[in-house]
């Protein structure tokens, strides 16, 4: 299969145990002509541009060849579930041998009285499946390490466990008359080797169950991504010839009439044709409050029908319907790497052969300090085994992927980590005003004429205006008694529009505009406009004379008030920035709260006032609705666009803004404190605990078992607390460093 030029291609990669394993896929893939790439190991999945030139099958070779599978995720998904199973056998296996191991081997080991002949065997025996088969995952992998010249943290693993058993059983064949030693609660008597048998097994036991909780968390996160798929409906009753039948969802085509019944999920987006009732919309937006559908009402798939019987024409079927997208979009933003975690896989990529050679240091320490072999082997061991860098490479991609998912769940899409990053260092955030922290669903309030009747001014309008898409225009063609035919009709960017109506031209617009054209705007579209009070003024021209005007008054989204709070309340500093009068633009942000207006501007006076603010030292976040307001979301640090309908893929912002609620922007700001504040204390954690254990295991102050046991309580906190993120709710979140979500908890 040949691709084209820099096309992605996904694909599910299988046998990688720690972030080291992710380095190193994605270093060889990397050495490929043609060819980027991307490894997450929290996802088991890659992101790879391959050329031209490329084929998908070289990609799974190179993969292969490293040592490990993948298969592209159009034909085929990793299960997490029987990974989950396999370590759970293993781990059954290990606990139910290491249980009595330990009792029969300490026992004996600190009481010689209690010994027996052939008690040695009996304890390497028990120990013999636990390094075998329960430990065969951490030993496979260290061959394959072996093989391609490259080490993991189950290198360290596999060596700390066989070189326990190797130990014990040495000692056992060969005889020892070794002195006692301290084992955390007493000293053994002579001869005592046989209880490495035991850190063997205990070692393996506590490593396994560590995998296994980790694996199955990171099934938990991974399947929070994919949640949003699954609320799709499977089948769908589509309409032919006044007959429903039953089809698989798959095959609706744009333009299928499809019914659907009360209870019943949506299979696809369209628009109602037929029928009246509520539906759920949470799953898609997270507003609680179901909405209330008519005919000509556009809907969602995967949102529930509450009560009436609807018939929708599909217009989004497919992998096009914005349920597909927000799941495809979420999936790729945990896909992508924050800045932080690649410098984390590049310190994982260089942390295990730096081990290795701090154990052999230690190993060498204590026994150039004088001390005994089986102190020194101690202490090597605990270095080996205490160091695996799971948490490290576990710390920023769980709290992303639990993070993102959350966001999509409340009707936020967060493109990748660039944006939760961004979303955090924001200081300033700007808001247009029509469609945006107005609801965009604009009335004439009034018409006046200067010249003519006013139904002959709401004529001519409407006439020009009805080639538009903008709320305004569609106000006016609401309001007009009949709307005659425009020819020539051309739309002026930020002003306003003009076409040629019963053969005279018209021009619609701003007062700006008029002038601009060389019309004069006479005293009494001031006087008019004044007396109004703060209403968008549209005048209308006919044969290079101002005719009439008309006022159009749009209504404030009953979120965006407390929205504007929340985010003073996290200490950002909010700017509504509007083409409107500065007369209407003060009204609307004096009711909502904004202090700052920018007003009058042009879509590229819009970008002119974004780039002023970030060149006075502001992170500057632009919320639009993601068409008029393109060029500003661009230039903005963060952009958010406000989605409609299904074209959530046709806007250029960092998020989107999936349910027409203003709240959902503090919620993002909120979310991506929460998420960072994570991601840090989990970084911090397993930080700490690297440079903090290492030096006490090289010191002899940590025994294996110890090690191990920390070891994999590191990697379940680390993961344990990035799950956490799942149950922020909005408006609950605090400021970073004041989070507990900052701190990991047991």
């Amino acid at each position: 299969m040949t691709t084209t030029a820099t096309e992605p291609v996904e694909l599910a990669v299988s046998g990688m145990t720690c972030a080291a394993c992710a380095s190193r896929i994605e270093r060889k893939l990397n050495k490929l002509d043609g060819v980027r790439a991307s490894v997450n190991y929290a996802t088991e999945r890659a992101t790879v541009h391959i050329g031209p030139d490329v084929d998908a099958q070289d990609v799974i070779a190179a993969v292969r060849k490293a040592g490990y599978d993948a298969e592209v995720r159009d034909r085929a998904e990793w299960d997490h579930s029987a990974a989950v199973a396999d370590l759970r056998r293993r781990l059954v296996v290990a606990a139910v041998l290491a249980i009595p191991l330990g009792n029969l081997s300490i026992s004996l080991a600190l009481v010689p009285a209690l010994r027996f002949p052939g008690w040695q065997a009996l304890c390497a025996l028990l120990a013999l499946p636990v390094v075998a088969y329960s430990a065969w995952p951490f030993h496979r992998a260290a061959l394959r390490n072996l093989r391609h010249g490259s080490t993991s943290m189950d290198t360290l693993v596999s060596l700390g466990v066989l070189a326990s058993f190797g130990w014990a059983v040495w000692a056992l064949v060969l005889g020892s008359s070794a002195p006692g030693y301290w084992l955390g609660f007493g000293v053994t008597a002579e001869g005592a080797d046989a209880v490495y048998l035991d850190v063997a097994a205990g070692v393996t036991t506590f490593l396994l169950a560590g995998r296994y909780f980790e694996t199955r968390s990171r099934r938990n996160a991974v399947g929070m991504l994919t949640a949003l798929a699954d609320l799709a409906a499977k089948d769908a009753r589509v309409l032919r010839d006044g007959v429903e039948h039953l089809v698989p969802a798959a095959t609706l085509r744009v333009g299928d009439l499809f019914v659907v019944r009360p209870g019943d999920a949506l299979p696809a987006d369209g628009v109602v044709t037929e029928g009246a009732s509520a539906v759920d919309t949470a799953t898609i937006t997270g507003e609680p409050v179901p909405h209330d559908i008519r005919p000509g009402d556009r809907v969602v798939g995967g949102t529930v029908n509450l009560t009436g019987r609807l018939v929708v024409r599909a217009t989004q079927v497919g992998a096009h319907t914005q349920l597909a997208q927000m799941s495809a979009l979420a999936e790729q933003a945990a896909q992508r790497k924050a800045a932080v975690q690649r410098l984390v896989d590049r310190v994982c990529g260089v942390f295990v052969p730096v081990v290795l050679v701090l154990a052999a240091l230690t190993l060498a320490g204590w026994l150039a300090t004088g001390h005994d072999t089986r102190s020194a082997f101690t202490a090597a061991v605990a270095v080996l085994i205490i160091a695996c860098p799971c948490a490290l490479g576990l710390a920023t991609p769980t709290a992303l992927m639990v993070g993102v998912a959350r966001a999509a769940s409340l009707g936020v899409l967060v493109k990748g980590p660039e944006a939760l990053e961004a979303t955090r260092a924001v200081d300033t955030v700007v808001f247009d005003k029509t469609g945006t922290i107005t609801t965009g669903r604009m009335t004439v309030v009034s018409t006046t004429a200067f010249d003519g009747t006013e139904q002959d001014v709401l004529r001519w309008a409407a006439a020009v205006e009805s080639a538009s898409e903008h709320p305004v225009a569609r106000a006016i063609v609401t309001a007009a008694p009949d709307v005659p035919p425009a020819d020539d009709f051309h739309a002026v960017v930020g002003g306003g529009a003009r076409g040629v109506v019963d053969g005279v031209e018209v021009v619609v617009g701003s007062a700006r505009l008029m002038t601009d054209l060389g019309i004069t705007v006479p005293p009494a579209a001031h006087h008019w406009q004044a007396d109004l009070g703060p209403v968008t003024a549209v005048l209308v021209a006919r044969a290079g004379v101002v005719v009439g005007a008309i006022g159009v008054r749009d209504t404030v989204r009953p979120s965006a008030a407390t929205a504007v709070a929340r985010l003073h309340k996290l200490g950002l500093r909010t700017v509504l920035l509007t083409g409107d009068t500065r007369a209407v633009a003060h009204a609307v942000a004096t009711e909502v709260g904004i202090t700052d207006v920018v007003a009058d501007v042009r879509p590229a006076d819009k970008v002119a006032a974004v780039e002023d603010l970030r060149a006075r030292g502001h992170r500057v976040a632009m919320v639009g609705d993601g068409v008029n307001d393109g060029p500003a979301l661009a230039t903005a640090d963060l952009g958010m666009a406000i989605a409609r309908g299904s074209d959530v893929a046709a806007h250029a912002a960092d998020v989107i803004l999936v349910r027409e609620d203003l709240d959902a922007v503090p919620d993002a700001v909120e979310l991506a404190n929460r998420t960072l504040a994570t991601i840090r204390g989990n970084l911090a954690w397993a930080f700490a605990y690297n440079t903090a254990a290492i030096p006490l295991a090289a010191l002899g102050l940590l025994n294996p078992l110890i090690a191990g046991a920390a070891m994999s309580l590191s990697s379940v906190l680390v993961v344990t607390n990035s799950m956490r993120l799942r149950g922020y709710r909005p408006g609950g979140a605090t400021i970073p460093g004041t989070d507990s979500a900052s701190h990991p908890t047991t």
